[in-house]
C-alpha cells in the first residue's frame, strides 16, 4: 500500500449510491496494509449519547447525540475528542489535538478533554477493498481539520467540506441530491 489515508477525510463522490455512505464524510482512523478503519461524521442519530454511554454525560459535545459511524459493528461505541496541549493519556492522537478516546477509563481521568463527539460503529475495510474504491472514484481524500469531527451542523459537513476545496471540487459542494431533477 502506497498512499494512507489515516487522518484525512473521505468524501463520498455524488454518484456513490450505496445507502450506508451516499452523502458521507468519514474521518479515518487507521488504514495500513490489512485494511482501512473510519468513523462517519455526518449521520448523526435521534439518540442521546447519554444513553449509550451514561458516565460520560457531561462530557460529550453538545448536541449530545449518538451518530452512526458506519455499518460495522454497530454496538460498539467510538468517541472523539479534542485533547488538550500536550495531549492526555486517555486520547490516542489522530489530527492535532483531534484523537480516540478511551471511553474504558473513567470520565474523572478524562480532565482537559473537550468536545468528545460518540459514534456507535465503525466503517471497515478489508486489505485492498478501499484501495480498489478509490480507483473507481467512489471517494475524494482530502485534508481533514479537527473541528470536522465536531461540526455543529453535522448534516451540513458534505457540501462545506467540498465547498472549502479549490477549483472544480469545490463547485462539487451544490451538487444536487439527484441531479436528473435538476
Amino acid at each position: 500500500m502506497s498512499r494512507t489515508t489515516k487522518a484525512r477525510l473521505l468524501v463520498a463522490a455524488p454518484e456513490l449510491a450505496d445507502p450506508n455512505f451516499f452523502r458521507t464524510v468519514l474521518l479515518m482512523v487507521e488504514h495500513n496494509g490489512e485494511g482501512a478503519l473510519g468513523l462517519v461524521l455526518n449521520r448523526p442519530l435521534l439518540v442521546s449519547a447519554a444513553e449509550a454511554v451514561p458516565h460520560w454525560a457531561g462530557l460529550i459535545e453538545p448536541p449530545g447525540l449518538l451518530h452512526s459511524g458506519g455499518p460495522v459493528s454497530q454496538g460498539s461505541i467510538v468517541g472523539l475528542g479534542l485533547a488538550p496541549e500536550g495531549g492526555h493519556p486517555c486520547v490516542t492522537p489522530l489530527l492535532g489535538p483531534l484523537g480516540v478516546v478511551d471511553l474504558h477509563g473513567h470520565p474523572e481521568q478524562a480532565s482537559g478533554i473537550s468536545s468528545i463527539r460518540l459514534f456507535s460503529g465503525y466503517s471497515g475495510w478489508s486489505a485492498g477493498q478501499l484501495e480498489e474504491e478509490l480507483a473507481v472514484g467512489s471517494w475524494f481524500v482530502l485534508e481533514a481539520q479537527p473541528l470536522d469531527a465536531t461540526s455543529t451542523d453535522p448534516q451540513g459537513l458534505w457540501s462545506a467540506v467540498l465547498a472549502r476545496q479549490t477549483g472544480l471540487l469545490g463547485q462539487m459542494g451544490a451538487y444536487p441530491d439527484d441531479p436528473s431533477v435538476n
